[in-house]
């Protein structure tokens, strides 16, 4: 269930990724970060809603432990989509999504360090091949191609959607529900927080960014549903199986994000590519497998 869970994510991140790297041409950064939220609460409470429908169970106990884990990536969550939004800006689309996806590998360290995360030799071997191959395909010049600010932002992007995962998890963990609730009422509390904060924000900071996105309502749509979908899966995922585990699985993206670049983008894929995604189907055979 978490591997389908996890292809659902990916398959969805990378479509959410593309609308915003589109939208990062014509409206600024915190207008791009609210599209990916903008619509999605009322789906999120959709999907929650039909889950009581299907299998009605009691409400949530909210606890301060659990209000903590959701603020705290309600917030890095936002910052992370600034910076990923910020690399799409100073590289293409492909090479920005890439390396956002350092996120697996700080997981797992962070994870087994902090979270009490068990992963087996195969599965350090799988996050580790994932991690190097996502940044062969970081630069067309490999390594030696990325600059040292490049290279700052996209570890920083990283670590924060990291913290994201493994914040989302712990809140999920602690509600006492059948496992697509708990996912389902952790989504739909971060979701709201970060509309509100975002709403709140462009409202006194910068008014024409909002307008300039609901000038734009179809790419608005578009993200906010990706990212919605998106989440879902993720958040469902991880409620079942360990952040690194997801995260590395989740690589897949990269697949879906380089077709989606050649053949909607029109950008150019090269041979170094398409090894790098051999690592990565490798690394998640691996993980699986482990």
């Amino acid at each position: 269930m978490w591997i389908f869970f996890t292809f659902l994510a990916a398959f969805m991140q990378a479509w959410r990724n593309a609308f915003q790297s589109q939208l990062s041409k014509e409206v600024k950064v915190g207008g791009v970060t609210l599209a990916r939220f903008l619509w999605a609460g009322p789906i999120a409470a959709l999907y929650l809603g039909c889950l009581y429908l299907w299998q009605p169970v009691g409400m949530p106990e909210i606890s301060l432990q659990f209000s903590l884990y959701v603020l705290g990536a309600s917030a890095v969550q936002i910052l992370a989509t600034v910076l990923l939004v910020q690399l799409f800006k100073l590289k293409n689309f492909a090479v920005g999504a890439g390396l956002a996806k350092s996120e697996a590998l700080v997981a797992a360290v962070l994870g087994v360090l902090f979270f009490g995360t068990q992963l087996t030799g195969l599965g350090w071997l799988g996050v580790l091949l994932g991690g190097v191959a996502v940044f062969m395909m970081s630069s067309a010049k490999g390594f030696r191609g990325i600059s040292f600010k490049t290279a700052l932002i996209g570890l920083a992007c990283g670590t924060l959607f990291a913290l994201t995962s493994l914040w989302v998890r712990q809140a999920s963990l602690i509600l006492d529900l059948p496992f697509p609730h708990r996912a389902a009422w952790v989504l739909l509390f971060v979701i709201t927080i970060q509309t509100l904060v975002l709403l709140a924000y462009l409202l006194i900071t910068d008014k024409q960014t909002l307008t300039a996105l609901m000038e734009r309502p179809r790419l608005t749509l578009l993200t906010s549903i990706t990212s919605c979908l998106g989440s879902i899966g993720w958040f469902s995922a991880m409620s079942l199986q360990s952040v690194p585990y997801v995260k590395t699985l989740g690589q897949i993206e990269v697949f879906f994000t380089l077709l989606i670049a050649m053949l909607w983008l029109k950008q150019k894929v090269n041979i170094k590519d398409m090894l790098a995604l051999i690592l990565i189907a490798l690394a998640a055979v691996l993980v699986m497998w482990g």
